[in-house]
């Protein structure tokens, strides 16, 4: 019997690759899903504990984003000095620390401070996670798993929806701050476990990238379509990025508190409405994923923004409750679509060494995005007494990114 190693196309056996993805939708709910979006959640009753304004809780997103941003300019030279792994461990060390900090603090410029730790530690784990794809899978498989990875997204959102309710039920004015010491807990606990599974490389185990054929070796040896205006492309794809950063982040800070203080929902009723934001985010990652997949990356983001579009003018006009139902329900299907498209196109387009440093580069159009979506909407909504003025800024947005994308020349180094 053969004793080769064993590879997809000769062993029934699971293979590793899907083991990584499990580990990255685990580091997505820790780094992303309870390290941020959890805020949105958390920000209603800490606002009302704290005193503080629209425009202040908007500080504490933003300060969140600039240390996200800040760690854009960390994560390439983590990953060459440290690696994958210990990257990942590093930044949600990081995570779990200022959030258990946040939890215990009175004064907002230590919540911002702390919430802006939680950002740098958010940047380092998500980017470095996301570019495993290009080591562990073939461009067949990219976006889906990708889009895997994503459902650690939903999950927190899920957790927070039932959790942070329930807490402020029982616990009123500290039901916010043992949320917030909760999650950093668990995220602590699931460290462990990350550390545990994460192997930076297929080769560490003698195995190759989930989809290889003897033809991958000839197709990778080509060139890469990003080898031809490089800075070009990645401003091009950037900007894409941008709109993501910019509108969604908007919709995600504000929904719950639009729909408390506006509508007057009460929060457990926009906590069950976040759920199943949650629940249908899940699925949007891998669902969009496989789109991209089957139907190019382009197809795939100019379907998310024509969708995300719609979603954000809805909330904007004053719908009625079947429009807002409407609303969330399309934020949902498509929330983190948009990230495994941008990880998988990147990584269609360079060496896997290099997918990770370029995805680095376009995360920082996204991080600004992230500063400015709600800080703007924040601004605007002190001035207006609503929020309708940013949701409709953020639709406005998407309608650019249509058209950015439609302008996206990109040919994948195995399109012909």
């Amino acid at each position: 019997m053969s004793t080769a190693p064993q590879t997809p196309s000769s062993s029934k056996k699971l293979h590793y690759a899907w083991v990584i993805v499990f580990s990255g939708m685990l580091t997505l709910f820790c780094c992303m899903g309870l390290g941020r979006f959890a805020l949105g959640m958390l920000l209603p009753s800490m606002g009302e504990s704290l005193q503080l304004s629209y425009s202040e809780m908007g500080f504490i997103g933003t300060g969140n984003f600039i240390g996200y941003l800040v760690s854009v300019f960390l994560c390439g030279k983590m990953i060459t000095r440290l690696g994958e792994r210990k990257t990942i461990v590093t930044g949600l060390i990081l995570i779990s620390v200022s959030m258990l900090i946040v939890s215990l603090s009175e004064q907002l410029w230590l919540i911002i401070l702390m919430y802006f730790i939680t950002g740098i530690g958010s940047g380092a784990a998500n980017i470095t996670a996301m570019t495993l794809v290009a080591h562990w899978f073939t461009q067949k498989y990219r976006g889906r798993a990708a889009g895997y990875m994503i459902v650690g997204n939903g999950s927190g959102i899920m957790a927070s929806g039932l959790l942070i309710p329930w807490l402020n039920s029982e616990w009123a004015d500290i039901g916010w701050r043992i949320g917030w010491a909760a999650f950093a807990i668990v995220i602590a606990l699931l460290t462990v476990f990350i550390g545990l599974l994460i192997r930076n490389k297929p080769q560490q185990l003698s195995i190759e990238p989930l989809g290889t054929d003897p033809a991958d070796s000839t197709i990778n040896a080509a060139a890469h379509p990003m080898s031809d205006k490089p800075s070009r492309l990645i401003a091009h794809i950037g900007a894409i990025y941008f709109v993501f950063g910019f509108t969604y982040v908007i919709y995600a800070t504000f929904i719950v508190t639009t729909l408390v203080t506006e509508y007057g929902f009460s929060e457990a009723k926009a906590g069950l409405l976040w759920t199943a934001i949650g629940v249908l985010s899940v699925f949007s990652g891998a669902l969009f994923g496989w789109v991209s997949d089957h139907f190019g990356r382009k197809t795939g983001l100019i379907t998310v923004y024509s969708i995300q579009t719609v979603s954000y003018l809805l909330v904007a006009l004053s719908p009625g409750e079947f429009g807002l139902l409407l609303s969330m329900f399309l934020f949902g299907l498509t929330a983190f679509s948009i990230p495994a498209i941008i990880a998988a196109l990147v990584s269609d387009m360079l060496p896997a060494t290099e997918a990770g440093k370029v995805f680095g580069y376009v995360t920082f159009f996204f991080g600004v995005g992230q500063i400015a979506g709600p800080t703007l909407a924040g601004y605007m909504a002190e001035l207006s007494g609503t929020f309708a003025s940013g949701y409709l800024l953020a639709a406005l947005l998407t309608l650019s990114g249509i058209v950015l994308t439609s302008f996206l020349k990109y040919k994948s180094s195995t399109q012909a």
